[in-house]
């Protein structure tokens, strides 16, 4: 694995989905003066807040330092599915997988 800049990797999470620093720190429920000063002073974030960042982008730790890790094995519908979830928002991703659970119901 190639060396991984936490703080760009966390920009790239942000920028993917279009969210601000504070959209990130509100997901994940880290207050916003701590990520900013992070972001701002290029201090590294510690494994506990790295979660609460992980929790609020919805990714594990394993999909934020290896971010390809899981692409190569999704079908062009998958990725597709996974694009248009990954910008939602906790609650639409709720509503988003309450949605597919009905379907799958009818099946």
């Amino acid at each position: 694995m190639n060396e991984l800049d936490p703080l760009k990797r966390i920009q790239e999470l942000c920028d993917e989905r279009g969210w601000s620093y504070y959209q990130l720190a509100k997901a994940s429920r880290i207050t916003y003066s701590t990520l900013n000063t992070m972001i701002n002073k290029q201090n590294m974030p510690s494994l506990s807040t790295l979660q609460k960042l992980c929790d609020g982008f919805g990714i594990s730790l394993s999909d934020f330092f290896e971010p390809d890790r899981s692409a190569s094995v999704l079908t062009e519908e998958q990725a597709q599915c996974l694009a248009l979830f990954t910008p939602l928002s906790k609650t639409d991703r709720q509503l988003a997988l309450a949605y597919l659970k009905g379907l799958a119901r009818q099946l």
